[in-house]
């Protein structure tokens, strides 16, 4: 049932602060390590996704002044400066480099551009900004609580199936991959010592999966809430401890707070009939958004063979961090006028994180054979047909051929048909 009652902007502006201001945090350590160029210059091709393949990098200098304009739009955000604006800006120069390359997805690259498509929907910026400043007659000190609901939904949506994803027999019977991640980080100071215990990674899986689960709810609940919110703060800083994940710990303890906000009776009578109002069509926006979210995580239903080996639904669900897979895939290409064929090094193409994704996700191989296809007809070859020769090793099991190595992959096409070019695990 959407809440109508009336409730103080504040918090949805502190909400806006500090999104904006992990963002511009994110974007500077982003550049700062080097990362635009290692992963957007340098490599010769890159990964699009299907139906965005004219989204292409801008080389140099123009993805340092993209992610220029990015910073300084998230820093609008975080100020609420010329608010529609650089929320505008920061949504589709941050998606618009995800969308680059797919080797690089994070879920919580995801939600950073859900994130700011849903701010530069509501009024964040009509309260404790410098567009307020600027133009005092704009300010309001009021806003339906549904409009903070609406980042407790979406909140509750990552967490709630992040839990479900992990309520199967690998992740809860096996402890795959835990088994294989805790062993790993037995050099952590203080708690390293203790990664090495037999039992550590079935209660970390029973923990991950009941803490997922359960987390929204209790976040919900004004009595649980301050734990909930302690047990989101212990269960991210750990395992930013232990995984290379980047900022996602510092967007997650943030935005959890939109939870914590003052009751309706903060709100005095006299503001009551000056509420932030959302012009309807945007209404239907956020209904479609929602329902697009809901369902979107389940369309692995509709895919033949197992999830985790064929990929086939597994972006955009919230499957945070459930399998250990790794590959190897050696490329041959063949001349169609003499049979003769030769081995491609792929390191004149990709760099090292390409390489490691490519090798274990099926559409990226057959990405990478239409890529050579289209390389080695420039270079003279003719009527080239590439085939690949794909080992790969999930959750520690022993290594299985992941395609035919006798078919031409650059003759199949990847979009949302199931791969058909994947051999059963």
């Amino acid at each position: 049932m959407i809440d109508r009652r009336p409730m103080s902007l504040a918090p949805l502006a502190i909400l806006r602060i500090l999104f904006g201001s992990v963002m511009v945090i994110s974007c500077v350590r982003f550049a700062w390590l080097g990362w635009i160029g290692e992963q957007y210059i340098d490599p010769v091709m890159h990964f699009p996704y299907a139906g965005f393949e004219w989204v292409e990098s801008l080389g140099d200098p123009g993805m340092y002044l993209l992610f220029g304009v990015m910073t300084l739009s998230a820093l609008g955000v975080a100020l609420g400066a010329w608010y529609r604006v650089s929320s505008i800006v920061f949504l589709f120069s941050f998606t618009y480099v995800e969308l680059i390359d797919k080797t690089y997805y994070l879920n919580h690259y995801y939600f950073v551009s859900i994130a700011a498509f849903l701010f530069c929907l509501l009024p964040a910026h009509k309260h404790l900004s410098i567009d307020v400043l600027r133009r005092p007659q704009m300010k309001l000190d009021v806003m339906p609580r549904w409009m903070l609901d609406v980042f407790k939904l979406q909140i509750g949506i990552v967490y709630l199936f992040a839990g479900i994803a992990k309520i199967n027999h690998a992740w809860l019977m096996d402890a795959m991959p835990l088994r294989i991640w805790l062993p790993a980080q037995s050099d952590l100071p203080i708690i390293g010592p203790l990664m090495t215990l037999w039992w550590l990674p079935w209660m970390f899986a029973w923990a991950g999966m009941l803490f997922d689960c359960s987390v929204p709810f209790l976040l919900w609940n004004k009595r649980t809430r301050p734990f909930a919110y302690a047990a989101v703060i212990a269960f991210h800083v750990v395992t930013g401890m232990m995984f290379q994940i980047g900022v996602f710990p510092l967007v997650m303890i943030a935005m959890t707070l939109v939870f914590f906000e003052p009751g309706a009776s903060n709100v005095s009578e006299s503001n009551a009939n000056r509420v932030a109002v959302l012009p309807s069509p945007l209404k239907l926006v956020l209904v479609v958004h929602f329902v697009l979210q809901i369902l979107l995580p389940w369309r692995h239903l509709l895919y033949p063979g197992e999830l985790a080996w064929t990929e086939d639904g597994y972006r955009f669900s919230w499957r945070v961090m459930l399998m250990e897979k790794a590959g190897t895939a050696t490329f041959t290409i063949w001349d169609g006028a003499t049979g003769r064929g030769g081995i491609v090094d792929n390191r004149e193409f990709l760099n090292a994180h390409q390489e490691k994704q490519m090798a274990m996700q099926p559409d990226m191989v057959v990405q990478y054979a239409r890529f050579l296809r289209e390389e080695y007809a420039r270079r003279g070859v003719a009527s080239p047909r590439v085939t690949a020769d794909v080992w790969v090793t999930l959750n520690g099991a022993p290594a299985q051929r992941m395609v035919d190595p006798d078919r031409d992959l650059a003759s199949d096409k990847i979009g949302i048909a199931p791969s058909t070019w994947v051999l059963a695990r």
